[in-house]
């Protein structure tokens, strides 16, 4: 399998659980200092291994083309961080039903934000979509799901996270050339070192480039000399993920697919989740997995941007789960919950770490063990 922007290290659901973390902050705007909300492993501590490793890295950079200004201005500050290995291990490979999946990234929240987003932004993804032929609903619906609409673009100074990954060697000659990579792109003027943040493992700005995609496929749409996707304006970006798309192979006029229907386009049949509904995808479905490659990612990619368009919800249901349980049981289980002072933090129907916690202190407090799973008796028990 080729290594895509996203495969490389954070799993078909990253951007979800990235997207739902309490410690996501959002991004700063170009020249501002750097926030201070990052999590305590996500901050350097002294490693005498990784800085040796760093001083016999140079050597192999200059090697690369990297100047010593640039090494020095980039390694000011920067340091091992712990947390970033800890992430990049711990990496697990659950998957969540597809309705779990795209109760999350097609949630009402995430339609109200998108909708606004593109009425705001509606003339600038309309030249897009002009030039490169992708689709603005897409274009934008790629921005709120990789950082809710450039509200959580990552904080984590990039050099540290990749000189971290490498160093820690399990993808280390990956990692090594995202390393590279973000050097010239300091190197070229993009950015500046102090500047250069993004996910724990390197993905930047508000589409979420990894420092090899950024040099293959970032844009400077504004004219100003920069390809800056890190910014609050987030032309460059939204024009780079436009780019990359046309360069993925993606047909100007064909929609990505659609739900099984009368009205839906000829193409491959899906259903990724049995029982549940049936999609018929194009190749500009196989575009959009280049960004991703997951089913799961793709569909909510293109079922958030006709939701964003003004389509309505999928008509298909979804079987209940492995508890017996559908989505409105879920809500409800929660709604409940809540109302009895056991907060699970919003009632989507997805049964994350919140609503377990919620559910074991349930549990606790009528004398059951606390499983935190849910069930059909638990729910009748909350009245």
């Amino acid at each position: 399998m080729s290594i895509t922007r996203r495969n490389f290290g954070f799993g078909a659901l990253a951007l979800v659980l990235a997207a739902c973390s309490s410690t996501a902050q959002k991004g700063a705007p170009r020249g501002a200092a750097r926030p201070s909300g990052l999590a305590a492993d996500l901050r350097p501590v002294p490693n005498s291994s990784y800085d040796a490793w760093v001083k016999a890295f140079r050597g192999r950079a200059a090697g690369k083309g990297i100047s010593e200004d640039t090494l020095r201005t980039a390694f000011r500050g920067t340091g091992y961080l712990p947390g970033v290995v800890k992430r990049d291990r711990n990496q697990t490979e659950f998957k969540r039903s597809l309705e779990d999946y795209l109760s999350i990234a097609a949630s009402d929240e995430r339609i109200s934000k998108g909708r606004a987003a593109f009425a705001q932004h509606r003339a600038t993804l309309s030249t897009l979509e002009g030039k490169y032929g992708v689709h603005a609903e897409i274009i934008a619906a790629i921005w709120g799901l990789e950082s809710f609409f450039g509200e959580r673009r990552g904080d984590v100074p990039v050099i540290s996270a990749t000189s971290t990954l490498a160093f820690d060697g399990r993808r280390g000659a990956f990692f090594e050339k995202q390393l590279i990579a973000a050097l010239k792109i300091i190197q070229n003027g993009d950015i500046s070192a102090a500047q250069m943040t993004g996910s724990w493992a390197g993905a930047m700005g508000h589409t979420q480039f990894i420092p090899t995609s950024y040099q293959a496929f970032a844009v400077d749409f504004t004219g100003d000399g920069r390809r800056d996707i890190w910014s609050d304006d987030p032309t460059d970006a939204l024009a780079s993920t436009a780019a990359y798309l046309q360069r993925s192979g993606w047909t100007r006029g064909t929609r990505w697919g659609a739900e099984t229907g009368p009205n839906a386009p000829a193409g491959s049949i899906l259903q990724p989740q049995p029982g549940g509904p049936k999609f018929s995808v194009t190749g500009n479905f196989r575009a959009i997995k280049r960004y991703n490659n997951s089913d799961a990612y793709a569909i909510g990619v293109g079922h958030l941007a006709d939701r964003i368009g003004g389509a309505g919800p999928l008509r298909g249901s979804f079987p209940p789960d492995a508890y017996g349980l559908t989505k409105k049981d879920r809500v409800k289980l929660q709604e409940r919950l809540t109302a009895k002072g056991f907060d699970t933090d919003g009632s989507d129907g997805v049964i994350g770490p919140n609503s377990r916690k919620a559910i074991s202190a349930y549990q606790s407090s009528i004398g059951q063990a606390a499983t935190g799973d849910p069930s059909v008796a638990l729910l009748r028990s909350l009245g």
